[in-house]
């Protein structure tokens, strides 16, 4: 039998399985206080997507169609039939790959896609026929909704779901209103009705308001394709129009 010295034993080892992998105590309390930042990363990476996935159908349908009009020269329902329907499109495709990953056959994925295409037609036709008594001044200003441009409708309704107190002060205006008020009529305003029938501006309530509410409303606005203009003074309020084309 052969015998095994006291120098041989010294350099035996015993290998245990996953032992390569386990690392020692430090290795194992730095993985524990990474764990919570790679868990917080994540959470906040999955919070940002899902906030630009629900405000991107909003400025396609707002800001496209503004770019249809102002860039491409397309009429009033025209830029909004073009934003609408690329707008009806992006949430079919977020219907069907929902669908998609929650394991449906490919008929419920079908039918998810146009449930939601057809809810962006339903606000579309909501936008464009209402609003709401606590979002204009008097009923005056109500019955000028439906003279306003498309896609300054379209822009209030998206905005009054950020900002379900906004008011509307003001939309058309005729010569007799300035002569009313003891000022002379602006011929270039846009609160008349231009060429295409459409009245270009209109006004929201800036005071009892807070300034980041006030100065959040301006900012939607230019973010959504909109020239903004603050009136300070008695009369004080956010002035809100369309530019035409060029």
């Amino acid at each position: 039998m052969d015998r095994v010295t006291e120098g041989d034993v010294s350099g035996l080892t015993v290998e245990y399985p996953g032992a390569e992998n386990a690392g020692g105590p430090g290795e194992l309390d730095r993985r524990d206080r990474t764990r919570p930042g790679r868990w917080f990363r994540r959470i906040v990476r999955w919070g940002v997507t899902a906030v630009l996935l629900a405000v991107l159908p909003f400025v396609l349908l707002v800001r496209g169609g503004v770019f249809a009009w102002q860039q491409w020269g397309l009429g009033a329902w025209s830029s909004l039939a073009v934003s609408a329907a690329a707008t009806a499109l992006l949430l079919a495709f977020y219907a069907w790959a929902a669908s998609r990953r929650l394991g449906a056959g490919k008929r419920l994925r079908r039918f998810a896609a146009r449930i939601a295409a057809l809810g962006a037609g339903a606000f579309v036709l909501y936008s464009l026929l209402v609003i709401a008594g606590g979002n204009v001044k008097s009923e005056e200003v109500r019955s000028e909704y439906l003279g306003l441009h498309p896609l300054l409708r379209m822009a209030v309704s998206v905005f009054v779901l950020a900002d379900p107190d906004a008011v509307i002060t003001d939309a058309a205006r005729t010569p007799e209103f300035y002569a009313r008020a003891g000022l002379p009529a602006n011929e270039s305003s846009l609160h008349f009705r231009q060429d295409d029938g459409f009245v270009h501006a209109l006004d929201l309530r800036t005071m009892n308001r807070p300034a980041w509410r006030n100065l959040a409303a301006e900012l939607a606005f230019r973010a959504m394709g909109f020239h903004t203009l603050r009136h300070v003074g008695t009369a004080d309020h956010l002035h809100v129009s369309l530019r035409s084309p060029g």
